[in-house]
């Protein structure tokens, strides 16, 4: 074999290996650009997962019509009319929570403090007020309901008015501390409220928890009886009495 002829070998030896690894090479970044797009595909799909899973248990699980809800019989309606200082007709979209209050006028009525609010529309002058509730149980245990569930009350702040429930109790004395009736009727309600609501006792506040406000007075000065209290509410909620 002359020189020419071997050279001629190894020039076509040299490009098939030069046509080998260009496609080797082609090969190699189509299955890299395939294992991008399964890895972006798997990203998105994850992701989208997750909001999709989000949103279900934020609206979806967890949702409940407030404007469909009935009250038991031992709750008496007895709604103020709706002004600017108390009752002013804004709907919530949902409930996150509940709150207790206590009235801070010792000896009162659940009747006397469910007219002082629907009162404060009538007021004239600079220095006006708003509050309010959406329940008053009084000493006797009955239980007033003055807001529909579904409606705003100006009871706690700003913010948490515009997704909870308040509940203003009245109390014999000073201390603030509830007599038997109230403090039952308040387990008993704030209970139905959390399996109506899709809540548990850990969305039930004290107005101090929200403020830094005493209220209600004895439950801020006893941890311990706070504690208990959300106790009995889980009981009287999962029925669980010993």
């Amino acid at each position: 074999m002359n020189n020419q002829t071997k050279d001629g070998i190894d020039e076509l030896e040299r490009r098939r290996r030069s046509r080998l690894r260009r496609y080797k090479q082609k090969k190699k970044k189509k299955r890299r650009a395939f294992l991008y797009i399964c890895f972006r595909f798997l990203l998105w799909t994850g992701v989208l997962s997750l909001m999709i899973w989000g949103l279900i248990s934020l609206f979806g699980r967890n949702y409940v019509d407030i404007q469909s809800i009935t009250m038991p019989d031992y709750v008496e309606p007895d709604y103020i009319e709706v002004n600017p200082y108390s009752r002013p007709g804004i709907n919530m979209k949902r409930i996150n929570g509940i709150v207790v209050h206590y009235v801070a006028n010792p000896g009162t009525t659940a009747k006397q403090n469910r007219d002082y609010f629907a009162s404060l529309k009538d007021q004239t002058g600079e220095k006006k007020i708003s509050a309010s509730s959406h329940f008053i149980i009084g000493l006797q245990g009955e239980i007033l309901q003055e807001i529909p569930v579904y409606e705003v009350a100006y009871a706690t702040n700003r913010e948490k008015n515009k997704d909870t429930i308040s509940i203003e109790c009245c109390h014999p004395d000073e201390t603030g501390k509830f007599n038997d009736q109230t403090y039952a009727s308040l387990v008993k309600l704030t209970a139905w409220l959390c399996r109506e609501l899709k809540l548990t006792e850990k969305d039930v506040i004290r107005h101090y928890d929200a403020t830094g406000k005493d209220c209600p007075r004895y439950f801020v000065a006893h941890e311990d009886a706070w504690k208990q209290f959300l106790k009995d509410v889980k009981a009287e909620r999962t029925g669980d009495k010993k």
